[in-house]
């Protein structure tokens, strides 16, 4: 039987969290959207699950910057000590389906040839409650990946709006049923979500497209609106390049990792002058290409949710759905 929580009591519950000494985090009114941060007060909390946030959960798992290790010296003795692992739990409430979903995407990444502690203990001490969408707009595409407006990967539970003032409650895993145990009741009513987006490519179509024809015109066509800005890869939730550097002098500082982009032009530059991605062209490609072909064959899953953030944020529109399309097209002409 399905079961329900008011918004009152969800806020107490959260109220409760903040007691513990726990960091939630949530979409909460910014400048002039709705944005992810942590919050000092239930009242903060927006769920609103008609409204896209402007940025995604990734930077509660994987921070923008990062401290690895300090190092200092002693006399003729170097210090160098680790950075504190993450103390509190951590709760996300308010997650949209996309955007939890890239969770399990990036757990392969920092777990594959490097154990990467700091990723894995915030994934440790996190419960996810994601809020599923109740309105899907033009940018959408989880459909086309194999997602749903109210897909459970990457949640513990999940939030369905009944009413302005009732949710649903869908829980998922332990650590999902050990935040709302007890604090649901049963309820003959359920959650209402968005009609899932019509599908707008087909993903092997583009996979087996991007396999045989490296530096194709579509990318040079598309490429010619795009700045290389990279906002599409900060505001991605599955994007994770990352760049590490020492800052600091000669006697202490601090190693740090830092979020980077591959739609920069310095991202792939040599010491020697040479860069293998000298055009922007030749960058739009190795993303698309990395997302829905080389991380897949690593993987078995395409490193993207459908989410559509790369597209809204885009000043010139484009993102890799209009890009998608035109490939799947031309994908699907090839095997009929």
């Amino acid at each position: 039987m399905p079961r329900i929580i008011t918004k009152d009591k969800l806020l107490q519950l959260v109220a409760q969290y903040l007691g513990e000494g726990k960091t939630v985090a949530g979409p909460a009114e910014g400048s002039r959207q709705l944005y992810f941060t942590k919050i000092k007060k239930p009242e903060e909390l927006v769920l609103n699950a008609a409204i896209m946030p402007s940025n995604t959960i990734k930077e509660f798992f994987f921070p923008r910057c990062e401290t690895i290790c300090t190092y200092r010296h002693n006399g003729k003795e170097q210090i160098i000590e680790d950075a504190q692992p993450l103390n509190a739990e951590q709760i996300i409430i308010g997650a949209r389906p996309c955007d939890a979903a890239s969770l399990p995407i990036l757990d392969k990444v920092f777990a594959w040839d490097f154990q990467d502690k700091f990723y894995q203990d915030r994934r440790e001490k996190s419960t996810v409650i994601s809020l599923a969408c109740s309105a899907a707009d033009e940018n959408c595409f989880c459909s086309s990946v194999g997602l749903s407006p109210d897909t459970s990967s990457g949640s513990d539970a999940m939030l369905v709006q009944v009413d302005a003032g009732t949710f649903e409650v869908r829980v998922f895993t332990d650590k999902g049923e050990a935040l709302f145990a007890a604090q649901t009741t049963e309820a003959d009513t359920t959650g209402q979500t968005a009609s899932p987006p019509p599908v707008r490519f087909n993903k092997d179509s583009v996979a087996a497209y991007l396999q045989t024809h490296f530096g194709d015109p579509i990318f040079d066509e598309t490429s010619l609106r795009c700045v290389g800005c990279g906002a599409c890869t900060y505001i991605c939730p599955t994007c994770h390049c990352f760049d590490i550097v020492d800052e600091g002098g000669a006697d202490k500082g601090k190693r740090v990792k830092n979020w980077d982009s591959c739609q920069f032009s310095l991202f792939t530059l040599h010491a020697s002058g040479h860069n293998p991605r000298k055009n922007q062209a030749a960058r739009q490609y190795n993303r698309i290409a990395h997302k829905f072909n080389i991380y897949p064959q690593k993987f078995g899953a395409v490193l993207c949710t459908g989410c559509g953030n790369c597209t809204r944020v885009c000043s010139a529109s484009l993102g890799v759905r209009p890009v998608l399309e035109k490939i799947g097209q031309k994908g699907e002409q090839e095997r009929n």
